[in-house]
Protein backbone atom coordinates (compact mmCIF):
# COMPACT_ATOMS: atom_id res chain seq x y z
CA UNK A 1 0.00 0.00 0.00
CA UNK A 2 0.99 3.59 -0.71
CA UNK A 3 0.43 6.67 1.42
CA UNK A 4 1.08 10.17 1.25
CA UNK A 5 4.12 11.30 2.87
CA UNK A 6 3.39 13.46 6.33
CA UNK A 7 5.69 15.91 7.69
CA UNK A 8 4.73 15.24 11.12
CA UNK A 9 4.17 11.62 10.62
CA UNK A 10 6.27 9.78 13.71
CA UNK A 11 5.51 6.02 14.81
CA UNK A 12 7.62 4.17 18.65
CA UNK A 13 10.84 2.32 17.14
CA UNK A 14 9.39 -0.54 19.09
CA UNK A 15 5.65 -1.00 16.72
CA UNK A 16 8.03 -0.37 13.96
CA UNK A 17 10.22 -3.21 14.73
CA UNK A 18 7.06 -5.16 15.88
CA UNK A 19 5.47 -4.43 12.94
CA UNK A 20 8.14 -5.60 10.00
CA UNK A 21 8.90 -9.10 12.71
CA UNK A 22 5.21 -10.03 12.21
CA UNK A 23 4.26 -8.49 8.86
CA UNK A 24 7.54 -8.78 7.16
CA UNK A 25 6.20 -6.90 4.59
CA UNK A 26 7.69 -2.90 4.73
CA UNK A 27 9.39 -1.90 1.80
CA UNK A 28 11.65 1.54 2.56
CA UNK A 29 11.67 3.86 -0.59
CA UNK A 30 13.29 6.96 -0.25
CA UNK A 31 12.88 9.18 2.87
CA UNK A 32 9.85 11.14 1.77
CA UNK A 33 7.50 7.75 1.67
CA UNK A 34 6.89 3.96 3.32
CA UNK A 35 5.69 1.78 0.77
CA UNK A 36 3.40 -0.84 2.90
CA UNK A 37 2.65 -3.91 1.61
CA UNK A 38 -0.45 -4.82 3.94
CA UNK A 39 -1.52 -8.41 1.92
CA UNK A 40 -1.06 -10.32 5.49
CA UNK A 41 -2.83 -7.62 7.45
CA UNK A 42 -5.95 -8.65 9.06
CA UNK A 43 -9.29 -7.25 6.98
CA UNK A 44 -11.04 -4.52 8.87
CA UNK A 45 -14.72 -5.23 9.91
CA UNK A 46 -17.13 -2.92 10.29
CA UNK A 47 -16.52 0.65 11.88
CA UNK A 48 -18.83 3.80 11.92
CA UNK A 49 -15.76 5.35 9.00
CA UNK A 50 -16.92 2.45 6.56
CA UNK A 51 -20.70 4.01 6.64
CA UNK A 52 -19.66 7.25 5.34
CA UNK A 53 -19.15 4.90 1.85
CA UNK A 54 -20.99 7.34 -0.91
CA UNK A 55 -24.10 4.81 -1.61
CA UNK A 56 -23.48 2.83 -5.31
CA UNK A 57 -25.47 4.19 -8.26
CA UNK A 58 -25.77 3.91 -11.74
CA UNK A 59 -22.88 6.50 -12.19
CA UNK A 60 -20.62 4.07 -10.45
CA UNK A 61 -18.19 2.24 -12.63
CA UNK A 62 -19.26 -1.45 -11.86
CA UNK A 63 -17.81 -4.47 -13.58
CA UNK A 64 -20.52 -7.33 -12.65
CA UNK A 65 -23.96 -7.95 -11.16
CA UNK A 66 -25.12 -4.90 -9.61
CA UNK A 67 -27.15 -6.82 -7.65
CA UNK A 68 -24.56 -8.93 -6.71
CA UNK A 69 -24.32 -10.23 -2.93
CA UNK A 70 -21.01 -9.39 -2.52
CA UNK A 71 -20.03 -5.88 -3.97
CA UNK A 72 -16.01 -4.77 -3.94
CA UNK A 73 -15.31 -0.75 -3.74
CA UNK A 74 -11.81 -0.61 -4.64
CA UNK A 75 -10.52 3.28 -4.35
CA UNK A 76 -7.30 3.05 -6.53
CA UNK A 77 -4.37 5.20 -7.95
CA UNK A 78 -3.70 4.34 -11.49
CA UNK A 79 0.16 4.89 -11.04
CA UNK A 80 0.35 3.23 -7.53
CA UNK A 81 2.61 -0.35 -8.13
CA UNK A 82 0.15 -1.95 -5.27
CA UNK A 83 -2.57 -0.68 -7.43
CA UNK A 84 -1.73 -2.46 -10.17
CA UNK A 85 -0.81 -5.79 -8.29
CA UNK A 86 -4.27 -5.61 -6.99
CA UNK A 87 -6.24 -4.76 -10.32
CA UNK A 88 -5.07 -8.21 -11.58
CA UNK A 89 -6.15 -9.73 -8.49
CA UNK A 90 -9.69 -8.59 -8.84
CA UNK A 91 -9.94 -9.04 -12.64
CA UNK A 92 -8.83 -13.27 -11.30
CA UNK A 93 -11.64 -12.34 -8.85
CA UNK A 94 -14.43 -11.19 -11.42
CA UNK A 95 -13.29 -14.36 -14.07
CA UNK A 96 -14.42 -16.77 -11.35
CA UNK A 97 -17.30 -14.94 -9.00
CA UNK A 98 -18.41 -11.77 -11.81
CA UNK A 99 -19.48 -14.31 -14.84
CA UNK A 100 -22.08 -16.29 -11.87
CA UNK A 101 -23.41 -12.82 -10.80
CA UNK A 102 -21.92 -13.30 -7.33
CA UNK A 103 -19.14 -10.42 -6.91
CA UNK A 104 -19.43 -7.08 -8.47
CA UNK A 105 -16.39 -4.65 -8.75
CA UNK A 106 -17.20 -0.62 -8.72
CA UNK A 107 -13.82 1.26 -9.46
CA UNK A 108 -13.42 4.81 -7.51
CA UNK A 109 -10.47 7.15 -7.86
CA UNK A 110 -8.07 7.40 -4.85
CA UNK A 111 -4.66 9.62 -6.74
CA UNK A 112 -2.28 10.72 -4.39
CA UNK A 113 -1.10 13.84 -5.57
CA UNK A 114 2.33 13.64 -3.25
CA UNK A 115 2.95 10.74 -4.56
CA UNK A 116 1.97 10.04 -8.14
CA UNK A 117 1.59 13.82 -9.43
CA UNK A 118 0.30 12.52 -12.67
CA UNK A 119 -2.49 10.10 -11.04
CA UNK A 120 -4.65 12.40 -10.83
CA UNK A 121 -4.91 13.79 -14.76
CA UNK A 122 -5.07 9.46 -15.45
CA UNK A 123 -8.34 9.60 -13.21
CA UNK A 124 -9.32 12.30 -15.89
CA UNK A 125 -8.73 9.85 -18.60
CA UNK A 126 -10.47 7.10 -17.55
CA UNK A 127 -13.51 9.25 -16.61
CA UNK A 128 -13.00 10.30 -20.41
CA UNK A 129 -13.32 6.91 -21.37
CA UNK A 130 -16.27 6.11 -19.86
CA UNK A 131 -17.67 9.82 -21.45
CA UNK A 132 -16.71 8.29 -24.90
CA UNK A 133 -17.44 4.79 -24.49
CA UNK A 134 -19.47 4.14 -21.57
CA UNK A 135 -18.86 1.07 -19.01
CA UNK A 136 -17.57 -1.23 -21.40
CA UNK A 137 -14.74 1.39 -22.81
CA UNK A 138 -13.51 2.40 -19.03
CA UNK A 139 -13.07 -0.76 -18.37
CA UNK A 140 -10.96 -1.30 -21.15
CA UNK A 141 -9.03 1.68 -20.85
CA UNK A 142 -8.50 0.82 -16.94
CA UNK A 143 -7.00 -2.63 -17.68
CA UNK A 144 -4.80 -0.84 -20.52
CA UNK A 145 -3.46 1.76 -18.72
CA UNK A 146 -2.48 -0.80 -15.17
CA UNK A 147 -0.81 -3.36 -17.91
CA UNK A 148 1.27 -0.60 -19.09
CA UNK A 149 2.25 1.45 -16.56
CA UNK A 150 5.96 1.14 -15.25
CA UNK A 151 4.00 3.13 -12.49
CA UNK A 152 5.30 5.04 -9.73
CA UNK A 153 4.27 8.09 -12.02
CA UNK A 154 6.28 7.00 -14.79
CA UNK A 155 3.54 6.59 -17.47
CA UNK A 156 4.54 9.03 -20.27
CA UNK A 157 1.52 11.42 -20.92
CA UNK A 158 1.41 10.98 -24.26
CA UNK A 159 0.05 7.05 -24.18
CA UNK A 160 -2.98 8.58 -22.74
CA UNK A 161 -4.64 8.80 -26.13
CA UNK A 162 -2.93 6.19 -27.89
CA UNK A 163 -4.53 3.89 -25.30
CA UNK A 164 -7.83 5.61 -26.12
CA UNK A 165 -7.12 4.67 -29.95
CA UNK A 166 -6.10 1.03 -28.93
CA UNK A 167 -9.33 1.01 -26.81
CA UNK A 168 -11.68 2.23 -30.09
CA UNK A 169 -12.09 5.79 -28.42
CA UNK A 170 -12.61 8.81 -30.89
CA UNK A 171 -8.85 10.43 -29.81
CA UNK A 172 -9.68 13.86 -31.07
CA UNK A 173 -12.71 14.08 -28.67
CA UNK A 174 -10.69 12.28 -25.94
CA UNK A 175 -8.25 15.06 -26.24
CA UNK A 176 -11.03 17.26 -25.88
CA UNK A 177 -11.93 15.85 -22.67
CA UNK A 178 -9.13 15.28 -21.30
CA UNK A 179 -7.92 18.90 -21.71
CA UNK A 180 -11.43 20.13 -19.98
CA UNK A 181 -12.03 20.31 -16.07
CA UNK A 182 -15.61 18.45 -16.62
CA UNK A 183 -14.50 15.59 -14.18
CA UNK A 184 -12.13 17.27 -11.56
CA UNK A 185 -15.28 17.28 -9.00
CA UNK A 186 -15.99 13.46 -9.43
CA UNK A 187 -12.99 12.66 -8.94
CA UNK A 188 -12.39 14.88 -5.89
CA UNK A 189 -15.42 13.69 -4.23
CA UNK A 190 -14.05 10.18 -4.59
CA UNK A 191 -10.76 11.21 -2.67
CA UNK A 192 -13.01 13.05 -0.31
CA UNK A 193 -14.97 10.07 0.53
CA UNK A 194 -12.24 7.44 0.31
CA UNK A 195 -10.60 9.59 3.19
CA UNK A 196 -13.94 9.92 5.18
CA UNK A 197 -14.16 6.30 5.19
CA UNK A 198 -10.95 5.68 6.83
CA UNK A 199 -8.47 5.09 3.99
CA UNK A 200 -5.10 6.46 3.66
CA UNK A 201 -3.62 5.14 1.19
CA UNK A 202 -4.08 2.95 -1.74
CA UNK A 203 -5.54 0.24 -2.78
CA UNK A 204 -8.15 1.23 -0.09
CA UNK A 205 -11.17 -1.10 -0.29
CA UNK A 206 -14.58 -1.98 1.47
CA UNK A 207 -16.40 -5.31 0.68
CA UNK A 208 -19.91 -4.74 1.08
CA UNK A 209 -21.92 -8.25 1.43
CA UNK A 210 -25.77 -8.78 0.60
CA UNK A 211 -27.13 -7.77 4.48
CA UNK A 212 -24.74 -4.68 4.81
CA UNK A 213 -22.10 -5.73 6.70
CA UNK A 214 -18.45 -3.82 5.18
CA UNK A 215 -15.25 -5.03 5.39
CA UNK A 216 -11.79 -2.75 4.79
CA UNK A 217 -9.17 -4.36 2.86
CA UNK A 218 -6.29 -1.96 3.46
CA UNK A 219 -3.64 -2.49 0.24
CA UNK A 220 -2.87 -5.12 -2.03
CA UNK A 221 -4.47 -8.17 -0.63
CA UNK A 222 -3.15 -11.10 -2.91
CA UNK A 223 -6.23 -13.56 -4.06
CA UNK A 224 -5.93 -16.08 -1.80
CA UNK A 225 -7.12 -13.64 0.71
CA UNK A 226 -9.95 -12.08 -0.71
CA UNK A 227 -11.36 -15.43 -2.09
CA UNK A 228 -11.30 -16.35 1.62
CA UNK A 229 -13.50 -13.52 2.52
CA UNK A 230 -15.38 -13.84 -0.38
CA UNK A 231 -16.40 -17.39 0.15
CA UNK A 232 -17.09 -16.49 4.31
CA UNK A 233 -19.42 -13.85 3.09
CA UNK A 234 -21.23 -15.86 0.66
CA UNK A 235 -22.27 -18.04 3.10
Amino acid sequence: METEPKSNYAMPVAIVIAGVIIAGAIYFGDTSKVKNDTANNVPTTQSDSLDKINPITKTDHIRGNPNAPVIIVEYSDTECPFCGRFHETMKRIMDEYGKAGKVAWVYRHYPLDQLHPKARHESVALECAYELGGNEKFWEYTDRIYSITPANNGLDVTELPKIAEFVGLDVAKFNTCLASTKHDARIEADIRNASLTGGNGTPWSIIISKDGKKTSLNGAYPYENVKQIIDSLLK
